[in-house]
């Protein structure tokens, strides 16, 4: 897994595992075996009896529960390992070569999946985690499974027109690789800016879009609105601080809210910006409280599970407040692994830039 590049400054000591928010689960102790003794008097007499048969039990036996059935686990190989690297790679759950050995990696991409589907993270394929990878994903090519790069057939390129380009060009501005008015042309702006999100995800860097660009840009965004392919700006809404935690109205703070989903950026009392955002799932839930920002990356990838998380503010262990692609494509169907997802890339750029070490977070 790559760590992240680009640090700004961090005050914490130690590496940030990401995502590993979860609680710990402990505890036992030793049964004492409880002991008897017992004493008895008889009265001698002239006459004998037999004794008595020994009474004997037989323990039941132990009821063992059944192993779970395991498709993979760590140590496997083979044909199936590396179909299931080479579709964990297109959910981003993997990176590197496809190699065909279940190692670490591949268990902590499985792991990752996992958890992000509500499912138990144990890091090995039953049932239930094939067939939910299986119906995300399409069956990997031989290029795939033999990690050859190779650039499929040009469907947009330098020269090409019309609404497919705007699309482009729309949703490569939503996770920030294209800045400026939306257009309907492909010029060497636009090939500068596929070739940048290309050479970022393992795809043979052209500057033209393939199939396998092309999807994978769509799985990362959604469908532009009117107003993000006409240029249209929104209007900006008031911030109010109404209904904001008391914590949050002194000193500089950026103030969570659970109930609205929102995080507002306070200073002194006075809210200057507010972001939707979205939390960990019932697994690995967001923690509550007040905290302060200890460590900012600009760009980061996490540690655990291999997702990228620009724009990352930590403050609490390995939970920040970050950029999602994931949030921005798919919303509140899914959910972090505990930090902070924020899916406005231009706002959450802007708060990076204001936000300082040492900043309170306020978590309710």
């Amino acid at each position: 897994m790559r760590s992240g590049a680009g640090v700004v400054t961090a005050l914490a000591a130690g590496a940030l595992l990401l995502g590993a928010c979860g609680p710990t689960v402990g505890g036992g102790g030793a049964i004492g075996t409880p002991t008897a003794t017992a004493a008895a008097s008889s009265t001698v007499t002239t006459t004998t009896t037999e004794p008595a048969a020994p009474i004997t039990t037989t323990a039941a036996p132990a009821q063992t529960a059944a192993a779970p059935a395991y498709i993979m686990t760590s140590g496997a190989k083979g044909d199936q390992v590396h179909e299931l690297q080479a579709r964990l790679k297109q959910l981003e759950w993997y990176d590197g070569d496809v190699t065909g050995s279940y190692d670490d990696v591949t268990a902590a991409g499985v792991r990752g999946f996992q958890g992000k589907r509500g499912m138990p993270e144990t890091g090995s394929v039953d049932d239930a985690t094939w067939t939910k990878l299986t119906s995300m994903t399409r069956e990997p090519t031989k290029d795939e499974l033999t990690n050859v790069l190779a650039a499929g057939p040009a469907l947009l390129k330098q020269g090409s027109t019309g609404a497919k380009v705007r699309d482009l060009q729309a949703r490569l501005k939503q996770i920030g690789w294209w800045s400026g008015d939306v257009t309907d042309t492909y010029g060497s702006t636009t090939a500068a800016a596929v070739k940048a999100f290309q050479g970022k995800r393992q795809i043979p860097v052209t500057g033209e879009v393939d199939q396998r660009t092309l999807d994978k840009l769509n799985g990362m965004t959604r469908t532009p609105t009117s107003d993000e392919l006409n240029n249209v700006k929104p209007a900006a809404a008031p911030v109010s601080a109404a209904g904001l935690d008391p914590r949050c109205l002194t000193g500089r703070v950026m103030c969570i809210s659970k109930a609205t989903r929102n995080l507002t950026w306070v200073i002194d009392g006075q809210p200057q910006m507010k972001l939707a955002v979205r939390f960990g799932s019932e697994y690995t839930p967001t923690r509550e409280g007040t905290f302060s920002v200890f460590a900012k990356y600009r760009d980061w990838t996490s540690t655990l599970y291999g997702s990228e998380m620009p724009y990352s503010m930590f403050f609490s262990g390995g939970q920040a407040v970050h950029y999602s692609s994931d949030f921005a494509a798919r919303g509140y169907s899914g959910a972090s692994h505990g930090c902070v997802n924020v899916r406005d890339l231009a706002g959450i750029a802007s708060l990076f830039g204001q936000v300082n070490l040492g900043d309170k977070v306020v978590v309710y």
